[in-house]
């Protein structure tokens, strides 16, 4: 679809320093009107052909000084502290995020890219005596295709240039087809930090070349479980590597020892925060029988007073949903719920007449078995869930097809780290949700929430391959 430029932001895909002539566009739409705002380049797969020779001529010289692609991440840091009030703006106006929200994901972001530039890829020397010398190296793979998702534009990115450029490989990443303006910027944004070809930032309906191009050597993704699947089938093809951060259901289990006063507000903010759209965000609660009914009416009475809005209004504290398909599966995951017999305890229901705002929900009268429970509804929506015995809760925790984050919450800690190992997620936090997402530890998810973790060095050494290197004493 070609439309006017008219008053509408244009941002240029970049490869190789310099812009991609497009001709063709995709309207971006601000999910605050649900109009658009912006036009994004609709790269052609044959230039994307191109896009990757360029990442792979500047692959072999990017590949071999250290020190530089240490300062090449501190300086692309200081650049995006240096833009945020350029940048936010903008992020806004696609993802939705009140704006102090997306300078928060920006600032988040440059962390990400100095926790990385610190970083040391280890020399690994197994032996080194009289007879033999036998050492691990790990390698750069090459050219990364990395494919990010909508609701964090940005940090998400970095989650994978940060650890990609450091480890030696060059990178082409493809945003989502409703926030791709944002990473356009960011792209624009690392010319002359980033060398020619290192970092390539193309849009439009690549998903499938960008997975199937021969060239990259690994695939990074963050999305869908359904498109994980699929991506995961086609970089099979050639047995590309690899890192697969998807969907997740995931659960907060409320031991009857809480005080509800206290946790209330945090356990809120732990499922509402982005609207939910938030992989590790909490999507069920399991509530103890004797403190459930008063949960759900302290979960209630703060939902009551969250302001919606767009999200350069002042004060806003949630925006709208993301994009139209989203908000048409909140809606029908909560009438659902409703006709199954829940109890809308606050919410439910679009606000306004434009745009894609829903008000913030607590479900009450819900039980496994119903689908706002079972699947992953990554809106502003909340089902609470009442259960009598902690063994009860872990196994119905457990009984979901993901394993992405969970959560204890108890009066007692240890009796809540106690009860998480048997928890089947990748992370488990005490007391709050998503309390180990940090640029040191790692992140990823157990059965259908993705293949390989991201973060710390072992999202570093996920961009890696390793090499033996075994000869005769050096002594």
């Amino acid at each position: 679809m070609t439309t006017s430029t008219d008053e509408l932001v244009t941002i240029p895909a970049t490869s190789g320093g310099v812009d991609l002539a497009t001709t063709a566009t995709l309207p971006v739409l601000n999910p605050a009107t649900g109009r658009p705002f912006a036009l994004a380049p609709a790269v052609t797969p044959e230039q994307l052909s191109g896009v990757f020779e360029t990442a792979q001529a500047a692959f072999e010289d990017w590949r071999k000084d250290d020190d530089r692609r240490r300062q090449v991440l501190r300086d692309l840091a200081s650049a995006l502290r240096e833009n945020i009030d350029e940048l936010a703006p903008i992020l806004t106006a696609e993802q939705g995020h009140p704006l102090s929200d997306s300078v928060g994901e920006l600032h988040a972001s440059a962390r990400w890219l100095d926790y990385y530039a610190d970083l040391e890829l280890p020399k690994e020397v197994i032996r080194d005596d009289a007879e033999a010398y036998e050492e691990v190296v790990r390698r750069p793979m090459g050219v990364v295709s990395a494919i990010t998702p909508w609701n964090f534009p940005i940090a998400l990115a970095v989650w994978k240039i940060a650890p990609a450029l450091r480890a030696g490989n060059t990178m082409v990443i493809k945003p989502s087809q409703y926030t791709p303006m944002a990473t356009l910027a960011l792209g624009r944004l690392a010319r002359g930090i980033v060398p020619d070809g290192v970092l390539n930032v193309v849009s439009g309906a690549l998903g499938s070349a960008m997975v199937a191009h021969p060239i990259p050597r690994k695939v990074s993704f963050t999305g869908s479980t359904e498109v994980g699947k699929t991506v995961a089938l086609n970089a099979a093809e050639d047995l590309k590597r690899l890192t697969l951060e998807l969907g997740g259901n995931d659960p907060a289990i409320i031991l009857p020892d809480v005080d509800v006063a206290e946790i209330a507000e945090s356990l809120f903010w732990n499922g509402f925060n982005n609207n939910g759209q938030l992989c590790f965000a909490v999507k069920r609660v399991y509530a103890h029988r004797d403190i459930k009914d008063d949960l759900v009416e302290a979960l209630a009475e703060i939902a009551k007073k969250v302001r919606v809005a767009d999200g350069m209004s002042e004060g806003a504290q949630l925006g709208p949903i993301n994009n139209s398909a989203q908000f048409d599966r909140v809606t029908e995951l909560v009438e659902d719920a409703v006709r199954g017999g829940a109890r809308v305890a606050a919410g439910a229901g679009r606000i306004g007449d434009e745009g894609y705002f829903y008000r913030p929900t607590i479900l009450d009268n819900v039980d496994d078995g119903v689908r706002v429970v079972d699947e992953e509804q990554f809106g502003p929506v909340l089902p609470v869930v009442a259960f009598d015995d902690e063994a009860d809760a872990v196994r119905r925790a457990n009984r979901s097809e993901f394993g992405l984050t969970a959560s204890v919450w108890s009066g007692d800690p240890e009796r809540a780290m106690a009860l998480a190992p048997s928890i089947d997620a990748g992370q488990v936090a005490i007391n709050r949700h998503g309390r180990g997402v940090r640029p040191h530890l790692p992140f990823g998810g157990h059965k259908w929430s993705g293949i390989g973790v991201e973060n710390g060095p072992w999202g570093l050494y996920g961009f890696t391959e390793i090499q033996v290197l075994a000869g005769p004493s050096r002594r």
